[in-house]
């Protein structure tokens, strides 16, 4: 035999072996060929059935000083699963600008939800600042990284989830020492 036709026949076999492997794993994407393959349970997600509200504060720090920020948006963002279990896109609602005391509101009704839509987490981040001088945000309380909602007070009169975090701040400067 030529050495011509061993290489051939080498690279042929490799080619099969190489689809073979790639048809049996769907190359990581698509439906999975195990039928015992299991879905996570989800037993303790539930469709939103109360309305949700934010609450908080949001400060500027100004040097060694520190004080409300009026105008400032809050952005809350949510992880979510679809009827079947399945991971939804993220979705984000803002608050109404902050007052003169910096305090900010946000609320998400079930009627705003998506149907079947059932959320896993959410978290809320600083998003803009009115201030051009105070405009830098800091990760105190997560701030950047995003505050957690964990726990919260139900107020049974208007059917609400009511979750606080922050207090956020934003800075005039970057610094080091931004948690705070």
């Amino acid at each position: 035999m030529s050495s011509t036709y061993l290489y051939f026949a080498f690279f042929v076999s490799l080619a099969l072996v190489a689809a073979s492997a790639s048809a049996t794993d769907h190359g990581g994407y698509g439906p999975h060929p195990d039928p015992n393959l299991v879905k996570p349970s989800l037993n303790k997600e539930k469709t939103l059935s109360a309305m949700i509200g934010v609450q908080g504060l949001v400060y500027c720090r100004s040097g060694r000083k520190r004080f409300p920020l009026q105008g400032a948006v809050v952005r809350i963002t949510c992880l979510a699963s679809d009827g079947s279990g399945y991971e939804a896109a993220p979705f984000s609602f803002l608050s109404e600008a902050t007052d003169a005391k910096g305090y900010f509101f946000a609320t998400l009704s079930p009627y705003e939800m998506q149907e079947n839509r059932k959320i896993k987490e959410c978290k809320a981040f600083l998003d803009q600042s009115p201030l051009e001088t105070c405009n830098v945000p800091t990760d105190a309380k997560q701030g950047i990284t995003g505050a957690l909602l964990a726990s919260y007070h139900y107020l049974s009169d208007k059917k609400m989830k009511l979750f606080t975090v922050g207090p956020f701040v934003y800075s005039s400067a970057p610094t080091s020492g931004s948690n705070y």
